[in-house]
């Protein structure tokens, strides 16, 4: 399963974007995504601006991803699929 995340570009120098991720910045590449401008929201995978997309989006996506930590977090190790 791919998944791309929702991040802020906070800088953007030559080919590359600092962005926020929850907190954390890290510099990503542009390359796929030229126009992007601070303040933007892009997809990110693997280190890849991938798409830019609209701060709402971003927002959805950001929230539904949260609800999903939360809740797999409450459910018992047999329960989740995602431990051992």
């Amino acid at each position: 399963m791919c998944l791309a995340v929702p991040v802020q570009v906070i800088g953007v120098y030559g080919d590359e974007a600092e962005v926020d991720i929850g907190g954390v910045r890290r510099r990503v590449s542009i390359v796929l995504t030229p126009e992007v401008q601070v303040g933007d929201y892009v997809l990110l995978h693997t280190g890849y601006a991938i798409n830019v997309i609209d701060e709402a989006e971003a927002q959805e996506t950001l929230q539904i991803l949260a609800e999903m930590a939360q809740v797999d977090g409450e459910l018992p190790d047999n329960v989740s699929g995602s431990r051992n």
